[in-house]
């Protein structure tokens, strides 16, 4: 492939190693995931073009299933084609998959996590900490600095971005039309193509006792054919698949009870790699250790086959000056999504003067302790949480 020819400044072994460790240390959920690669592959690194990843981020806003991960995806294949995106992918969900399967079987053998709730008290604090500095830092990259004379510059792009935490806080889902429109009407404001200056051709559209094998045949495919659905028609990041989740397992199927949903979610937030993993945690509630692979892979594979599907010619036609006024429009409304998924987390995470306290205090970490990991913060958080409430 000629987008091959030029030898990338690190190896398979490399980007692999590097999702391995985001996979196991990345915490705060796809806003902060996002954030993390930003920072350490295209600024620290420079493994990666701003344009790379901004390519990325847009494919994987357009494409179905958990953000995140389809960026993880895309960004393996960007050097090393389907076998990198196959390892990025792989070593990206591999270690949070086997945590929620850990914790699936102290919740079947204990009945419950109550110590989690303690846990989760302070670490959904930092979290918001966390995820706000991502959102913050996206935001002046791939927008503009919150300077008068660059903002006034990027007005239309500072609407769509507006426009993307509006729609996402009024409806708590990430609208996928309201990104496709603000990268349609920047593309033809700032660089419309030439078929639509002369319409001659038509454009080709882009288009045991832990439960740990205790299942039912019926079971299992009844979760694939669920799940499949939730990685298929399910957009954005995992902030939007949790309504479609508990829709499914709690109201039509009754695999869950409501406590053990909201149980599932928490072990999501507080274990590192993509939200999305919860599926993990439910399938294993559901049907042990085969109901677990059988839900991650279903969530998973549409999202991994529509990227490598999509990549390849996305990534060529991304160098087109309309396609890349298209791909700024999509990500200043995308951006402005992520930050409308903060403030959502947040109305429910910050709930009193402790939480709150812990989340400025994270943003204050990271601001002026440069060195200071996020795996360091959430850990802490989690001490502070468990003595509040114990004590």
């Amino acid at each position: 492939m000629k987008e091959q020819a030029i030898k990338p400044g690190y190896s398979l072994w490399d980007i692999t190693l590097y999702y391995l460790k985001l996979g196991t240390w990345g915490f705060g959920g796809p806003v902060a995931l996002v954030g993390y690669m930003q920072r350490d592959l295209v600024e620290n690194k420079g493994w990666l073009t701003e344009e790379e990843y901004k390519e990325g981020l847009a494919l994987a806003q357009l494409a179905p299933g958990p953000l995140a991960a389809q960026l993880g995806i895309y960004i393996g294949y960007v050097h090393y084609g389907l076998i990198g995106a196959t390892l990025t992918g792989l070593a990206f969900v591999l270690p949070s998959f086997i945590m929620v399967v850990l914790l699936g079987m102290a919740y079947q053998l204990y009945g419950g996590l109550p110590w989690m709730q303690a846990v989760f008290y302070g670490v959904g604090a930092a979290v918001i900490g966390i995820i706000a500095m991502s959102a913050y830092k996206l935001t002046i990259k791939s927008i503009s600095k919150f300077e008068p004379a660059a903002m006034k510059a990027k007005w239309l792009l500072w609407f769509f971005y507006l426009a993307g935490i509006v729609v996402t806080v009024v409806t708590e889902r990430e609208e996928i039309l309201l990104f496709l429109f603000c990268g349609v009407i920047y593309m033809l404001l700032k660089a419309p193509p030439q078929w639509i200056k002369k319409p001659s051709v038509l454009p080709a559209g882009i288009l045991i006792s832990t439960g740990f094998w205790k299942y039912d045949g019926k079971t299992l495919e009844q979760m694939a054919w669920f799940f499949v659905k939730a990685g298929t028609f399910v957009f954005g990041s995992g902030l939007a698949i949790v309504p479609f989740l508990h829709g499914g397992v709690v109201k039509e199927f009754g695999w869950l009870n409501e406590h053990q949903f909201l149980d599932a979610v928490a072990v999501a937030m507080i274990t590192p790699g993509p939200v999305v993993i919860t599926v993990g945690f439910i399938g294993y509630l559901v049907a042990g250790f085969p109901g677990a692979c059988v839900a991650a892979l279903a969530t998973f594979l549409p999202c991994y086959l529509f990227t490598v599907a999509l990549a390849p010619s996305f990534k060529k036609i991304a160098k087109n000056a309309s396609i890349k006024a298209f791909v700024e429009g999509i990500t200043a409304s995308v951006i402005g999504a992520l930050v409308g998924s903060v403030i959502i987390i947040a109305l429910r995470s910050i709930i009193d003067i402790p939480t709150a306290s812990i989340g400025i205090a994270a943003v204050l970490a990271l601001i002026y302790i440069k060195k200071l990991q996020e795996p360091y913060i959430i850990g802490l958080a989690a001490i502070i949480g468990i003595l509040i409430k114990t004590l």
